[in-house]
């Protein structure tokens, strides 16, 4: 009875924050805000990458992309499980498209992740696996030396995997040179990824 309240209130809590999180304008740059964010109390997975895309700015869909068509294959799940926010909740180190910059996007502002990170995260207890995705949600999250590398975190997911963190590469397609160079992440660590998935989801 006790349990079913406290899940009660992490969902009242996690509601208002979202709608909150809907009207946030702190990052108002080149375009017009459009928080991108998905998340329930009962959530199991977690994915925390770094700000949405142009596209994803426009369709409001978080991953609408190639990089998301690449994370679900890595995943293993079709697009209604991998958008069922009672599994899957996604929050970007950032919620809005952070604008063009000289070489590509601009990074995510830390603006955004010290203002509403903490206060979701808060309420995401029933989270068993966190995917990290790129730099700067590791180097956010990641309990290691400032001069670690992407390449050496994702390295070490055996060791992160022991607290139910997986630290992986982007998967847009511009890492393309980063995938051949270390062939093991698709051939080992993936199929690992994928069947503990399943476990979670079953």
């Amino acid at each position: 009875m006790y349990d079913s309240m406290i899940s009660g209130d992490r969902s009242e809590i996690l509601g208002q924050l979202l709608d909150r999180v809907s009207t946030c304008r702190l990052c108002e740059k080149q375009l017009e805000p459009r928080p991108v964010v998905q998340a329930r109390a009962q959530s199991k997975i977690l994915i925390i990458g770094q700000a949405p895309g142009i596209k994803v700015h426009k369709s409001g869909v978080p991953w609408d992309d190639a990089s998301g068509k690449r994370l679900r294959q890595w995943l293993g799940l079709e697009p209604e499980t991998f958008y069922n926010s009672e599994l899957v909740a996604i929050v970007p180190s950032a919620f809005c498209y952070p604008g063009k910059g000289k070489q590509g996007d601009l990074p995510p502002p830390k603006l955004c992740f010290d203002t509403w990170h903490q206060q979701i995260i808060e309420q995401l207890n029933k989270v068993e696996l966190t995917l990290l995705i790129g730099q700067y949600a590791q180097a956010l999250y990641l309990p290691t030396d400032s001069k670690t590398t992407l390449s050496e975190n994702v390295a070490r997911y055996q060791h992160y995997a022991a607290q139910d963190i997986w630290p992986l590469p982007h998967p847009s397609p511009r890492n393309r040179h980063w995938f051949a160079k270390h062939p093991w992440f698709e051939q080992e660590l993936v199929p690992k990824l994928q069947s503990k998935v399943r476990q979670l989801l079953a």
